[in-house]
């Protein structure tokens, strides 16, 4: 007796704890898969240079026009297709990154501030766009030490806003507001240094080479807060939160990298709501821009939760006595017990046959 694929996968999974299926033909994605997620055919929804993926969409952002009045908050079905926009109530200076709270409130970091000297800001901004509102709000924030380019910000646990900066020298610094934010304040809420991150050396190729490889153009934060990314203009390095700390994440621990090889001037990336892959977007001129779905790199299985006895769960190979673990001595015993029924029927079958 033949047995199919099919029929076998389905006693093996339906006998044996954790199990793969085995129907032929199944697609499963590999860390650093890139897939197209869909393609914006709209020349009003341009130079993006931040994302938010939604359960209905995604949220975009654009951070520079010849028209102030085309900077604006985009809101576009899964398919890519514009359904609204929202402007700002006075001029955006350079919006470079959009987060979406878990009260529903969108941020839009308005943070850019390319090498200009003449032309440096005094202040930065993020702009609140509270649910249900017509307008954001915008809410200033002053550097410690003078004006810096940004184009990255991230949500603690506790809302605090994170601003990251662009260096050339590779070596970005993390600040944070001194105090509660301050709607439509002038001078704007003093920031402070809170650490440094320097991101592992790559060799994906992007637009600028070795440059392309330092400058953080964008980030986010897992929807479950478990996960935090940076990109730049040829990686996505994504970290584990440790104990809900974002910044100290980000100064001591070392990320996994995702290449995001060739994108023209990639700036945006955001996470699925699952947390299960990273979407990206680029900083183009009018014309079709497409969202690029990534895998990311394999993340560590989580460590099972202590025993009553406060003895860790077996889930090894092998125990500590050189001897194979109860689960997978049950696995393979299972299997064989499959097998031998499978056997047993094809026995039958074939006499009755005769």
């Amino acid at each position: 007796m033949r047995i199919s694929a099919a029929l076998l996968s389905f006693l093996l999974t339906a006998l044996v704890p954790g199990a793969v299926a085995l129907v032929p033909g199944a697609a499963y994605a590999e860390p650093g898969e890139m897939s197209v997620a869909c393609i914006v055919n709209d020349d009003r929804v341009s130079e993006l240079s931040g994302l938010v993926v939604t359960a209905s969409g995604y949220l975009a952002i654009n951070d520079s026009n010849w028209d102030p009045s085309a900077i604006r908050i985009f809101y576009l079905d899964k398919k890519c297709k514009l359904t609204k926009s929202v402007g700002y109530p006075t001029a955006a200076r350079d919006p470079e990154d959009v987060l979406l709270a878990k009260d529903g409130t969108v941020w839009v970091a308005d943070v850019g501030d390319n090498y200009n000297a003449s032309v440096r800001r005094k202040t930065i901004a993020v702009w609140k766009l509270a649910p249900g509102a017509k307008s954001p709000v915008i809410y200033r924030l002053a550097y410690p030490d003078g004006p810096h380019d940004a184009e990255t910000l991230l949500l603690a646990a506790d809302g605090t806003p994170i601003i990251v900066t662009k260096e050339l020298g590779g070596r970005s610094e993390i600040f944070v507001p001194t105090g509660p934010l301050v709607a439509k304040s002038a001078d704007g809420v003093p920031l402070k240094r809170v650490g440094y991150v320097r991101l592992p050396d790559s060799q994906t190729p992007n637009f600028l080479d070795s440059i392309g490889r330092r400058l953080v153009t964008g980030g986010a934060v897992s929807p479950d807060g478990r996960h935090v990314v940076l990109r730049t203009y040829a990686d996505a390095f994504e970290w584990d939160v440790v104990d809900g700390d974002i910044v100290r994440t980000l100064t001591d621990e070392q990320p996994r990298a995702t290449p995001l090889p060739d994108e023209q001037q990639g700036e945006a990336i955001a996470y699925t709501p699952d947390g299960s892959a990273f979407v990206t977007a680029c900083d183009e001129p009018a014309g079709p821009t497409t969202l690029r779905r990534y895998v990311p790199a394999a993340r560590p299985t989580p460590s099972p939760p202590a025993s009553a006895s406060g003895d860790q769960e077996q889930t090894l190979a092998v125990d500590d006595g050189g001897q194979p673990s109860n689960r997978l001595m049950f696995a393979v015993g299972i299997t064989g017990l499959v097998l031998v029924v499978v056997g047993l029927i094809g026995v039958v079958l074939r006499r009755l046959a005769r």
